[in-house]
């Protein structure tokens, strides 16, 4: 079968999903190609969840423009979309006389980027904001939130298909050439045309960037390993608390970031490494995550752990050239006529995901008038979740839907209405982390022990999978060879 389209979105992470939801404003035939089976394969799952403000990022550079930009806008497309966020400000916390230089030096730089908010604050202001983290004086940043990053993710690509996207998982690009006005592309067996493709492939752009005829890119993966602490310690850290960047490294020293379910986040460490795809958590990392975490927040317990994992960013620069490069968003007529090519979109690209995705417009617009979508919708609504309600409230959604008064995950109280949700919605799981990442099963002190072969169970029932054909995350990641007795 030929799939013919407008435009075509390589990659389904943040930046492909806010693209193809900014695009369904017009009147565009648009597919996004995703080469996982679900969404939340890669780099938009596995990070820390901040909304940035933008002093870390060169003055001028794009990194620092969109990173601005995305933050300022976030209030309104968090509501539209229904993702859970907090502006709860941020520490970034020095002990010298050369770490407050160096946090004048961040201010100053913050401030000519046009980010707000920015204040030097003593050790007392400092433990009036969060009493637990340990420092001399800090840098606040009033602009920064934290966010689900699993809900803007969804909530892009959920919104995109509501407005006529469609998405086609388990398709990696092989094969793409030009011919007359249109691109062929060869995806998951299949073959797709458009007049227009879009790389936002992430870790695997550099690769798109060649079959599309734009080579001399090489992504350098970055893995960053992380501590999950269980929500107990959650009162303790109530936002982020930094430690001075250290930029002889490539990295930004080790984070403490609570999310916005209540845990809390150590890491991420700042490690190359040789493949795109190793996850790995190693001893070593986690002992020094552990060590230099504790030195700002000395809570840092053994018994608070309940997750050990890992993300990987996709960089332009290789450690001995400092780790730093601009985004690349470009147009390459010359080499690759009606593509816009995006390599190198690491942190803070989930900050500037939606800037982003309105350069690329302004690309397409520079030489193809765009109309506007009268029937846009800009909203999407989560199903109501359970555990944050009073008895009342929960009565109430049990007597409306008596999936409700079923509880799946006990130690995140989600319940089988929620589960089933993440399953109809207009994007369904697939995947047991596609559930997982829908609505925080298997997230808890118990990562699943209890409710995961009740999971499976309803995947099963919803999709008509075999026991043979159910993946965890990955294709390949297959959870029974056969009838499992108990």
């Amino acid at each position: 079968m030929n799939h013919r389209y407008d435009l075509i979105i390589i990659g389904s992470g943040v930046i492909g999903s806010a693209i193809a939801r900014e695009l369904s404003r017009y009147r565009l035939k648009t597919a996004v190609l995703e080469r996982n089976p679900d969404l939340f394969g890669e780099t938009s799952a596995r990070n820390s969840g901040v909304l940035h403000a933008g002093f870390n990022n060169e003055t001028g550079s794009k990194m620092a423009r969109f990173c601005v930009e995305g933050n300022r806008l976030f209030d309104q497309i968090a509501a539209e979309l229904d993702v859970p966020f907090k502006r709860t400000g941020k520490l970034i916390v020095g002990f010298t006389s050369d770490d407050y230089e160096q946090l004048l030096a961040l201010k100053e730089r913050g401030e000519k980027n046009g980010a707000p908010g920015f204040e030097m604050i003593d050790r007392e202001r400092m433990k009036q904001l969060a009493p637990a983290v340990e420092g001399n004086f800090a840098l606040f940043s009033g602009s920064t939130g934290i966010l689900s990053p699993f809900q803007y993710n969804l909530g892009l690509a959920e919104n995109a298909a509501k407005n006529g996207v469609s998405f086609f998982f388990s398709h990696p690009v092989t094969a793409a050439k030009h011919e007359g006005t249109l691109w062929q592309l060869t995806a998951g067996g299949e073959q797709f045309e458009a007049r227009w493709v879009v790389n936002a492939a992430g870790l695997w752009a550099d690769k798109i960037s060649d079959l599309l005829g734009i080579p001399g890119y090489t992504i350098y993966p970055c893995r960053g390993e992380y501590f999950l602490l269980d929500p107990r310690i959650g009162p303790l850290l109530p936002l982020p608390a930094y430690p001075v960047p250290n930029y002889k490294t490539g990295g930004l020293g080790i984070h403490l970031t609570p999310t916005v379910d209540g845990n809390v986040m150590v890491g991420p460490s700042n490690e190359y490494i040789d493949e795109r795809d190793n996850y790995a958590s190693t001893q070593q990392v986690m002992d020094m995550l552990i060590a230099d975490g504790s030195r700002i927040f000395p809570h840092l317990r053994r018994e608070y752990f309940i997750r050990n994992f890992s993300g990987i960013r996709p960089k332009l620069s290789g450690k001995e050239k400092g780790g730093y490069h601009d985004f690349v968003i470009e147009r390459r007529d010359d080499l690759a006529p009606h593509v816009v090519n995006l390599v190198g979109i690491e942190s803070p690209g989930l900050t500037a995901a939606l800037p982003i995705a309105r350069e690329v417009i302004r690309l397409i617009r520079e030489i193809e008038p765009l109309e506007e979508n009268p029937y846009f919708d800009p909203i999407r609504r989560r199903i109501p979740t359970f555990h944050d309600k009073t008895p009342e409230q929960q009565a109430e959604l049990i007597r409306q839907n008596p999936d409700y008064g079923e509880i799946i995950c006990r130690c995140e109280t989600i319940t089988k209405a929620e589960v089933l949700a993440a399953l109809r919605s207009p994007l369904p799981a697939h995947t047991m982390t596609g559930i997982k990442y829908r609505c925080r099963t298997m997230m808890g002190r118990c990562q699943g022990g209890y409710c995961q072969t009740r999971i499976a169970d309803l995947l099963m029932e919803e999709t008509g999978l075999t026991r043979e054909e159910l993946q965890y995350s990955k294709e390949g990641s297959w959870l029974f060879t056969g009838r499992v007795h108990g």
